[in-house]
């Protein structure tokens, strides 16, 4: 039996969808799951046929494996990564590669990176996007490690990666833990994008009084414009105007309003307090799912915390794409990308990953879960300025902002008046005010400081740390 070219443990969705990719683009694989039942069901299944070999042990795993070996896992994140490597590393020769393709935090994949690297392996944390769908037809992928290490799966994965105008939607993303600190930046994008969606329906269902097609309507016409062509307002209209097949009614009214999330949203968060990076519009994402899970304690309190009533809003009509919230969920979308590429900016500069934010707009563009029109304009402006500090200062995105944030300033004044909350729309526009005011209030946060703590201040008219002894 020939050596395959390329191995994958864990048989999950994503697992199988990406070794099906690979085989339908020419490499052959083997595959290891840690329940033999899902091997086997899958060699009997999807597998059947195929330029794909099973194995039911690790030790046979690796044996049937060509050298160097590529081994991708697409398992859960932490502890399980980590004792799959302690697992393997004593099968492993040198030269041999690991690839993590989950979703790791980045300072792990940090460590595993300098402690496999000191034994003569390669390892590899790449991020992929694009579910499972994605997985199959050419995902995005962000990977990192050495360039050695990229440069022996780069024909491996430009092939199976989706296709743009502008080149395969993959590429080397920069040193040690650059690739799962991108995807994990990515992600919290998807948090906010979805967020702000979210927002839209809930004002035009509430707001507007409109019903699930009135409301494909719109998310159909607003996916005609550059500024919101994307594959999240596409699945949007999708979910809009699906039926329940039990009931014959909207299966989006029967969906429990309580989100999940498996940690990525947060590790944005994290990272951007850590490095000093504003990200209101991801974070109040991140916080709007935590907020859908107290279900029970909402419902109660909605009977006790009373409230503006409800009345109709104007937002506009599905003739004109209710073009005013058009307008506020453009600007909302776009301080989402520009929070998340300020965050690359300052862990680039943090970490030393030297990250290209042009490519990282190009890989962007297809395959992954935010991929959009938008992106064609965000490659374009760090083209123009690699060290542009905020998407917003770029003439394009500062014309959308100038011309549509009376709109969302009335949008979430709508929303604050009949009492449906706008935590990304709210965040978005506090954002942008405060990023175009010359002058903020911390000059009476640093007074207080200095007067309880004694921590000094600075002064706008001389140079140096002052102290005063405050009257009490």
């Amino acid at each position: 039996m020939s050596k395959a070219h390329f191995g994958l443990i864990g048989l999950g969705v994503m697992g199988e969808n990406l070794i099906l990719n690979a085989e339908r683009n020419g490499f052959s694989s083997v595959v290891y799951n840690r329940t033999r039942e899902k091997t086997d069901a899958f060699m009997a299944g999807r597998g059947f046929g195929k330029a794909i070999q099973a194995a039911h042990t690790l030790q046979d795993f690796v044996q049937q494996l060509e050298r160097p070996r590529r081994i991708l896992m697409m398992i859960k994140a932490g502890a399980p990564i980590d004792g799959t490597i302690d697992t393997m590393a004593p099968l492993l020769e040198e030269g041999d590669l690991l690839i993590d393709g989950g979703n790791s935090l980045y300072t792990d994949t940090e460590r595993r990176v300098e402690a496999l690297e000191s034994r003569s392996f390669g390892y590899i944390g790449m991020g992929i996007s694009g579910g499972a769908k994605g997985a199959l037809e050419g995902p995005s992928m962000m990977p990192g490690g050495t360039k050695e290490a990229y440069q022996a799966i780069a024909s491996l994965v430009e092939t199976m990666a989706a296709q743009v105008e502008d080149g395969p939607c993959v590429a080397y993303m920069g040193p040690r833990g650059a690739g799962h600190f991108v995807k994990t930046v990515h992600n919290g994008i998807e948090y906010g994008v979805e967020q702000i969606l979210a927002e839209a329906y809930d004002l035009m269902k509430r707001g507007a009084g409109l019903n699930g097609d009135a409301m494909a309507d719109v998310m159909g016409a607003w996916n005609q414009v550059e500024e919101l062509s994307s594959y999240l307002v596409e699945i949007t209209e999708v979910c809009l105007r699906s039926k329940d097949p039990e009931s014959g009614g909207y299966l989006m009214e029967k969906i429990l309003d309580v989100a999940g999330q498996k940690g990525t949203g947060i590790w944005t968060v994290i990272s951007a307090l850590e490095m000093g990076v504003a990200v209101p519009t991801i974070y109040e994402s991140v916080n709007g799912r935590v907020m859908s899970a107290l279900k029970a304690e909402r419902v109660k309190a909605s009977t006790v915390l009373t409230g503006a009533p409800l009345s109709p809003l104007e937002l506009g009509s599905v003739a004109n794409a209710m073009a005013p919230l058009r307008d506020a969920v453009i600007l909302s979308i776009i301080t989402s990308y520009a929070q998340g590429l300020a965050l690359l900016g300052r862990g680039s500069e943090r970490h030393q990953y030297n990250l290209n934010l042009t490519t990282i707009a190009q890989i962007w563009k297809g395959g992954c879960i935010i991929r959009a029109k938008l992106l064609g304009r965000i490659q374009e402006a760090f083209r123009n300025d690699p060290h542009l500090p905020n998407l917003m200062m770029d003439p394009w995105f500062t014309r959308q902002i100038n011309e549509r944030l009376e709109n969302l300033r009335m949008v979430v004044q709508a929303g604050a008046r009949v009492g449906i909350p706008l935590p990304c729309l709210s965040a978005a526009l506090q954002y942008i005010d405060s990023y175009r005011s010359p002058r903020l209030p911390q000059n009476a946060v640093q007074a207080m400081r200095d007067c309880f703590g004694a921590h000094t201040y600075e002064r706008v008219d001389q140079a140096g740390s002052f102290h005063t002894e405050w009257l009490a």
